[in-house]
């Protein structure tokens, strides 16, 4: 179970130069590619001539051309040509709302009347450039919950990422989780610890020594439908920690947008967003590489995991003091979803109407 009626990134800009993109999104087939102004559009993976997918086609005059016969699609869903054929009365595509912002693409799966861009959730560090940000994109096959678990409880760590960012003070130091509005927060703090492997080359890439006594904090947030942005860094002992002056501290925003393919598949694109040294690219590079090996490391776990829960699906797993934060996550979520089907059944129940095949 996913919501509809939300935001998701669906690529980023690159996947979608000069040629379309097909990508499911919460089980809907989509195709995304320019049109001759340049604007994202994001229409149905679906050639009404014989149902091939439009994402195999190409792209001509900021057209779509479906690859197997040539029936053209313009950006509204409507067929616009077709070699012998007259396509006047061709039915449309479904549209779904897209836009470009933050340096990613987003898609709105549910009704295009609520998809308003406002609701996208506003990313300081894309806009700032002050900020530095590196990233990258796995497919992975398991419940997009899953992977929220993963990122609200961070206790793994000091087990699946020993050689990197896992310590054993992480497990020695108790969560906090607090509702805050319509986010989950998840806060760790650790005190005169020695740094990791992978923060003490961050210290290093700050010109900070990475031999001393650090202070770590982990702050994770979640907010619907299935974004997780965690605060993590390291500061030299005694400064404040946290609030520590930024001579004295190698900090980072860790960027999680998780996007559901189908029930048991995701689109995970994952970053790290640094306000330290942000022209360096050459220290971008280095933290984009070891972040995106730690992220292979979930998964490779995550998949697994699917692969148990789906052999013993009628099996009760435990629920730990550390599960807080994926637990409030999936109860917010389990709140909107239900609030969502209730809406739209009250909607038909009513006699309003489905959702148009063709956004405005």
């Amino acid at each position: 179970m996913f919501l509809k009626n939300a935001w998701y990134v669906a690529c980023t800009p690159d996947e979608i130069e000069g040629r379309p993109l097909g990508r499911k999104i919460c089980n809907e087939s989509m195709v995304f590619f320019r049109g001759a102004d340049g604007a994202v559009t994001a229409l149905e993976d679906f050639c009404p001539h014989r149902g091939a997918p439009l994402s195999l086609g190409f792209m001509r005059d900021g057209q779509l051309v479906c690859g197997y016969h040539g029936l053209t699609m313009g950006v509204e869903g409507k067929c616009v040509s077709m070699p012998g054929q007259r396509v006047g009365g061709f039915p449309a595509l479904r549209r779904f709302p897209a836009v470009e912002r933050y340096g990613f693409v987003w898609v709105w799966p549910g009704d295009p009347a609520q998809a308003d861009p406002a609701k996208i959730h506003h990313l300081e560090w894309a806009e700032n450039p002050e900020w530095a940000y590196g990233g990258g994109l796995y497919h992975i096959a398991c419940d997009y919950r899953l992977m929220i678990d993963n990122l609200m409880d961070l206790t793994h760590e000091t087990y699946v990422h020993a050689s990197s960012i896992g310590q054993a003070e992480i497990e020695e130091a108790a969560p906090e989780t607090k509702l805050e509005g319509e986010t989950v927060v998840t806060r760790r703090f650790m005190e005169g610890i020695t740094p990791p492997p992978f923060w003490a080359a961050a210290l290093r890439g700050n010109g900070l020594a990475d031999n001393v006594p650090c202070d770590r904090w982990q702050i994770c947030r979640f907010s619907a439908p299935s974004h997780v942005m965690i605060e993590v860094g390291v500061a030299h002992a005694g400064n404040g920690g946290y609030h520590a002056d930024a001579r004295h501290k190698a900090s980072s925003v860790v960027v999680d947008f998780i996007t559901p393919e189908t029930d048991t598949s995701i689109w995970y694109f994952w970053g790290m967003a640094r306000n330290f040294k942000p022209h360096d690219t050459e220290l971008t590079a280095t933290i984009r590489e070891g972040q995106g090996k730690i992220f292979a490391e979930d998964l490779e776990m995550l998949e697994a995991q699917q692969r148990n829960l789906l052999a013993h699906s009628t099996r009760n797993l435990l629920k730990l003091n550390i599960d807080s934060g994926g637990v409030q996550s999936r109860k917010m979520l389990d709140r909107l979803i239900a609030a969502e089907q209730q809406a739209q059944a009250a909607s038909q129940a009513s006699g309003a109407g489905q959702p148009s095949a063709v956004a405005s």
